[in-house]
């Protein structure tokens, strides 16, 4: 537990040298980094989704790619080629971008299917086939992808079956007047994400992965966990709740944010805390509720504060 809690709490300290605020958002990604998990950023242009990306990045001693989405971008592009060497007689490979630790796939939805779809394929399946031959993704492996909700000319949008290829869909959220005051001061002189400095290492986040599984989850918390699912099945404002591939990956989040707020056991808490992130992607509206905008925040609050919420004190649990 001390050993994710010391990690994330040492890589946010080091974004936040760049990002000013964004305490919730910075543990969300670093809920899906330390899950195994891909993040789909969307906010509108200037709200810092670019920066904070590149600064995770550098805050860890990960090898980092990024990829500019266009409408002729190629899959090849993304995943890489063999090529035909003249020194060497025979066809070698050339490997991609997405053959990195951290990948930021930028403005995503501005790529033609065929190309989205090659991204997703080696998010869900963490390897890529190329002319007959498997190539694996080395481990960890995060995928940061950024969209303009704004914008609709020139893009296309992202399939409901291929955003649940992401763990989390998170905004970042317009700063608040104090915190706009600290980021003109922060970046009058020079911009601070060129003096940051790796504090973290690739062997440190492969055990982090592997040790949150192992977080108590009482037989209570399991309930409340299916009865918002359920209720998202059931509602009547949604057309397609949260499938059981929905259902898992919340609760994988639940324990990563369990061990990053100090915990060894899960809480209502840490439910609460990743459903909208974890859930709000994955749930269909009725048309009559699609044409309004951010109802889906709003429902699953509701939903959240409709569930009868667990007592049972588990203070005393501990990693098995």
């Amino acid at each position: 537990m001390n050993l994710v809690k010391h990690l994330v709490d040492k890589v946010k300290e080091n974004i936040q040298q760049v990002i000013i605020g964004k305490d919730e958002t910075i543990d969300h990604i670093m809920v899906a980094l330390i899950s195994s998990g891909h993040i789909l950023l969307e906010d509108v242009p200037g709200t810092g989704k670019t920066l904070l990306a590149k600064s995770l990045a550098q805050s860890l001693d990960c090898t980092y790619k990024r990829i500019q989405f266009t409408p002729d971008l190629l899959p090849s592009d993304v995943t890489g080629i063999n090529f035909y060497s003249q020194k060497e007689s025979e066809f070698v490979f050339r490997p991609g971008p997405i053959f990195s630790n951290i990948v930021l796939a930028d403005e995503i939805n501005r790529a033609t299917p065929r190309t989205q779809s090659s991204l997703l394929e080696c998010m869900e399946e963490r390897q890529t086939t190329i002319d007959g031959e498997t190539h694996t993704l080395e481990n960890p492996f995060i995928v940061i992808a950024t969209q303009n909700p704004l914008e609709s000319q020139g893009t296309f949008p992202l399939p409901e079956a291929q955003l649940d290829r992401f763990l989390l869909k998170i905004n970042m959220g317009y700063p608040n007047k104090e915190e706009g005051i600290a980021i003109l001061k922060r970046f009058k002189g020079k911009n601070p994400l060129h003096q940051l400095e790796a504090v973290a290492t690739k062997e440190e986040i492969v055990e982090a992965q592997q040790i949150y599984s192992h977080v108590f989850i009482s037989d209570d918390m399991y309930e409340y966990v299916m009865d918002i699912i359920e209720k998202t099945r059931n509602h009547d404002d949604i057309e397609l709740g949260v499938s059981p591939r929905g259902s898992q990956a919340l609760l994988k989040t639940i324990q990563v944010h369990a061990l990053i707020k100090g915990r060894e056991f899960v809480t209502p808490d840490d439910v609460k805390a990743m459903v909208k992130p974890v859930l709000g992607h994955r749930i269909i509206l009725s048309h009559a509720k699609r044409v309004r905008e951010n109802q889906i925040a709003a429902i699953l609050d509701g939903i959240i504060k409709d569930v009868r919420v667990p007592t049972e004190e588990l203070s005393g649990k501990g990693l098995s």
